[in-house]
């Protein structure tokens, strides 16, 4: 029985292409830049980012918080949304690492806007308070909505104005892309340094990068070392990075399609709400009205079909499609759904 994954798009396997190009990739010692396949890959990274530089780091969070160590000193502040990766999901980093504030602002559905962030900024001068240093972004957003890039433009314009860097966390920026329709150089123009990873949807093994101008990307290095990211012989994994950014992205479209048809066809069961609106991307998030009792056996009574998914928070799960999910899985998916709570 085959098993269908829906836990995240971080759980794909790595293609035969990647394999094969990991078995061929020809490596040195990154830490001394001799590396051929990740010099190789960070500067075709960085010009399809758009972006002066690019660096291989081991996770998103990694990225995101070398964008935050780069450009900030301890004291200052940035300024992120209430419910943002950087701020929920990163363990707390970047009161660790930088020593830096944050500044939360809720957005509604999670799309910023640029009075609120305005509004936010802390006056110069008042030595009561911190300086804003940083703004941060994110595009794709963890709830699967993408923010438009008219958005993106207005708040990096206000930004340079007032002289403050932007990061983006675009873990699923590509995603992002694809949804608005746009090349993704239209979004990674809207701000200073952001952090793409390679593992999320994208079936790269290991991996994501963090592209921005020369000199923080140097100081970002410099970071990568010390939190112990200075990897040997790591052209085996460029190589499949290099696949992931120039193919895998190329098909995100179709696990968009498989996310609405599972969305769609989730609406139809008994039990189950869900906002149409916000399946942009490949997740799915639906509320599903039974008992506590039953919403915490039911992840276990999927695997027993053959079918892994999260616990639920509150009622709501999160289905996430993916290149190893088919329509034929998500049909399955709800067929079994659909018998276990009908």
């Amino acid at each position: 029985m085959k098993i269908i994954d829906l836990r995240s798009d971080t759980v794909t396997e790595p293609t035969q292409a990647m394999r094969e190009a990991m078995f061929r990739a020809e490596v040195g010692d990154d830490v001394y830049r001799d590396d051929p396949t990740m010099n190789a890959f960070e500067r075709d990274a960085a010009r399809i980012l758009g972006k002066q530089a690019a660096l291989f780091v081991s996770s998103g969070t990694m990225g995101n918080q070398l964008a935050i160590m780069s450009q900030t000193s301890r004291g200052d502040e940035i300024i992120v949304g209430a419910a943002s990766h950087i701020f929920e999901h990163e363990v707390g980093a970047v009161a660790v690492l930088s020593g830096a504030n944050q500044r939360q602002i809720p957005f509604e559905n999670g799309i910023p806007d640029a009075r609120s962030i305005e509004r936010a900024i802390r006056p110069a001068g008042d030595i009561h308070l911190p300086e804003t240093r940083l703004i941060c972004l994110e595009n794709a957003l963890a709830g699967g909505r993408v923010v438009p890039l008219s958005t993106m433009r207005e708040i990096y314009a206000m930004a340079r104005g007032r002289g403050i860097a932007v990061h983006l966390d675009g873990a699923r920026v590509f995603n992002a892309a694809v949804a608005l329709g746009v090349e993704v150089t239209e979004l990674t123009a809207c701000c200073d340094t952001l952090s793409c990873c390679l593992s999320k949807g994208l079936c790269a093994p290991v991996g994501a990068l963090l592209a921005g101008p020369a000199d923080v990307i140097e100081r970002a290095r410099k970071y990568r070392k010390l939190l112990g990211g200075g990897m040997r012989q790591v052209g085996f994994l460029a190589a499949a990075g290099r696949i992931a950014l120039t193919e895998m992205t190329r098909r995100l479209h179709v696990d968009h399609k498989n996310a609405r048809r599972l969305a769609e066809a989730l609406m139809a069961l008994p039990g189950v709400t869900l906002d149409p609106d916000a399946v942009e991307i490949n997740m799915v998030f639906f509320h599903l009205d039974r008992d506590r009792d039953f919403l915490d056996k039911l992840p276990g009574l999927m695997l027993a079909e053959g079918i892994k998914m999260n616990g639920h928070e509150e009622g709501v799960f999160r289905f996430v499609t993916s290149n190893d999910v088919t329509e034929a899985d998500v049909d399955r998916v709800v067929d079994v759904l659909g018998r276990l709570i009908g």
